[in-house]
């Protein structure tokens, strides 16, 4: 019911029973405050009383919670998405990375060994990359970045760390032509290490590697046996790694022995190659003889007649002699004629 405007509070009532209860009160709290302070009876209260009231507080905040949770969330959630999609954009680039190292680690592995080789030979060599490759089954041919305006020429032998890999067949401007020892095309004179015997090894018709095709049947040959340049011909300078005995079969002729020999270079793994320099000549047929004739100074003159004595050539400021004249006493002999008679 609504208080009227003129009823007043019983507790502040103009009376004097109101001044009194308002006296009470006023004594009541400070013996009260007085009592707290010394001994702590109303702080013993509330701590019991907030064990009761605690929960209730977790209680009425517990709408408060979800809906900050709530709005934590969704309104968080498209920054989340964003962090997550760069740190997988981060880790895929740390990966790359990663493997660019690798990459650039066996690089510098191959590179090494090449200047370890280069350092080894003792020869004049010439660092070349391969920037083309074709490794048909018909054709085995590389494209190296060296050509004419750097010094390469026709026949070069070609290494990597490992061994032979063939010889410069095209040379360009700025390229040149490689025909792998694995070509079809290719020989090259070889010596077994372990035996010493000499033979040449050819290019397999398929691509695939190398073959002994002329093993004599008494020949001794084995799988595992290296077979290194013999430096016959001259292309080839003698002692560099050729391949290695896979298998050794009879020929289909059976006159001869044939052997598989797997490459010793990096045929289809090598990217960075050398030029070996300041080679000899290949070795080939000696060059035909000069007609041999009579002297000029014995060489009868243009206009003479037939069966003059020829003169003997005198030294410079003397007169040439004459020829010598038959003497009497030196008999004349003619041969005799079919029929006549003494």
């Amino acid at each position: 019911m609504a208080r009227t405007r003129d009823e007043s509070s019983p507790l502040f009532a103009g009376n004097a029973a109101g001044t009194l209860r308002l006296i009470f009160y006023l004594a009541l709290a400070m013996v009260l405050m007085v009592l707290d302070h010394r001994n702590g009876w109303l702080w013993r209260v509330r701590y019991a009383a907030s064990v009761v009231v605690e929960p209730v507080y977790r209680l009425a905040d517990l709408p408060g919670a979800g809906i900050r949770t709530l709005t934590v969330a969704f309104a968080d959630r498209k920054l989340l998405t964003e962090q997550n999609q760069r740190l997988r954009e981060d880790l895929l680039l740390a990966n790359a990375r990663l493997n660019r190292m690798a990459g650039v680690a066996e690089q510098n592995q191959r590179l090494k060994q090449l200047l370890d080789t280069r350092h080894s030979l003792d020869l004049n060599v010439q660092l070349a990359r391969v920037v083309g490759v074709d490794l048909g089954a018909w054709q085995q041919r590389l494209v190296l970045n060296l050509g004419a305006r750097d010094g390469v020429k026709p026949g070069q032998p070609v290494i990597d760390a490992h061994g032979v890999m063939g010889q410069v067949v095209e040379v360009l401007p700025t390229t040149s032509v490689v025909m792998l020892v694995t070509d079809p095309a290719h020989a090259i004179p070889v010596v077994v290490e372990r035996s010493g015997l000499r033979t040449v090894a050819y290019g397999a018709r398929d691509g695939s590697g190398l073959v002994l095709p002329n093993i004599p049947l008494s020949a001794d040959v084995r799988p595992g046996d290296r077979l290194l340049t013999s430096g016959l011909g001259g292309r080839f300078p003698p002692g560099f790694p050729v391949g290695k005995v896979l298998a050794v079969a009879p020929a289909a002729s059976g006159m001869f022995r044939m052997a598989q020999v797997q490459p010793a270079a990096d045929i289809d793994r090598s990217d960075d190659v050398l030029l070996l320099h300041d080679q000899a000549e290949p070795d080939g047929p000696p060059a035909p003889a000069v007609p041999a004739g009579p002297p000029m100074a014995l060489a009868p003159a243009p206009g003479a007649a037939a069966g003059a004595a020829p003169t003997t050539a005198a030294p410079a400021g003397q007169p040439a002699s004459p020829p010598p004249r038959a003497t009497a006493t030196t008999p004349a002999t003619t041969p005799a004629t079919a029929g006549s008679t003494p």
